[in-house]
């Protein structure tokens, strides 16, 4: 586990860091990084921002693409980056773990999704922050990986969840086995409801459609869900309001069209940085900078 006094030290001037730890419970000898940015202007009663990055295993990329927001704002930013080696292919890192190699469920305990708050009960022990909350955003695996911990574990660490151009979802339903769904997981229709009511921010760009390729994800269940990732978001978002609607209850997510902006972490990130701290997209001629900048 981290030690908090350890990562308060190594927080306590401003600049990069990227901190090596292992977390035993959720799997034992591997090494994960923290990748982190303190703003020069951050103290412990600034916002912290988790993000989680693509199928690159770039925290470090995905850290540096908030920095000029983390500026901006005074924000200490945190991204757990889960490497490749460690954690090879989507079941360890965007699907968190919660099935093995039979297909059987996992001990609830390991899964990879309880990683950030396990970061920001450290930042907190250690008074790097006085937040009671952070924020998170993910980005293509790394949404997949944000939306599916938000379904599946304790949400209250966050006050705002992000999710940008994900190749595929869990849909908000019993009826279908994980990852396509969330039934076989001992997920209630109480737990159900309470994530539909959760006030989940999905991010698309329109310019997200390509059909094919290899970072886009070409699975059956994928596929049923539309050609291309901005499909697949409005997909995501209509079935969660479809299934509210049968069962009688609310759904707080909503979906922002991103502008002329592809499959394109950077610019996504800044987009997403824009909406929690300015409270609006940034304008047409800032989009137009940001367009054509990729990174998964």
């Amino acid at each position: 586990m981290i030690d908090p006094q350890h990562l308060a030290r190594a927080l306590a001037a401003p600049g990069r860091l990227a901190f090596p730890f292992t977390d035993a419970t959720h799997a034992p000898g591997k090494e994960l990084i923290l990748h982190a940015y303190r703003a020069p202007g951050a103290t412990p009663d600034s916002p912290v921002v988790f993000v989680q990055h693509g199928m690159g295993r770039n925290g470090d990329e995905y850290r540096d693409f908030w920095i000029e927001a983390a500026d901006r704002h005074g924000l200490l930013i945190l991204a757990p980056t889960f490497a490749a080696d460690t954690h090879p292919g989507a079941e360890p890192y965007n699907n968190g773990g919660v099935l093995d190699g039979s297909g059987a469920v996992t001990d609830a305990v390991t899964w990879a999704y309880h990683i950030p708050a396990r970061v920001f009960a450290a930042v907190q022990a250690g008074d790097v922050t006085r937040r009671r909350q952070a924020f998170l955003f993910g980005h293509s695996a790394g949404s997949q990986f944000a939306h599916r911990m938000a379904s599946l574990t304790d949400r209250s660490p966050f006050c705002a969840i992000g999710c940008g151009n994900a190749g595929w979802y869990s849909l908000p339903t019993l009826d279908r086995r994980f990852p396509e769904g969330l039934g076989g997981l001992g997920v209630t229709d109480a737990d159900l409801e309470a994530w539909l009511a959760y006030p989940l921010l999905i991010l698309a760009g329109d310019a997200d459609i390509e059909t094919s390729g290899p970072s886009l994800p070409s699975n059956p269940e994928a596929i049923a869900q539309g050609p291309h990732r901005f499909a697949r978001a409005h997909n995501f978002l209509r079935f969660a309001r479809e299934e509210a609607a049968r069962r009688g209850v609310p759904c707080h997510w909503r979906l922002e069209v991103v502008p002329g902006i592809g499959h394109d972490g950077n610019a996504m990130s800044k987009v997403c940085a824009a909406i929690w701290f300015e409270g609006r997209q940034p304008d047409a001629a800032r989009m137009a900078a940001l367009a054509g900048k990729t990174a998964l």
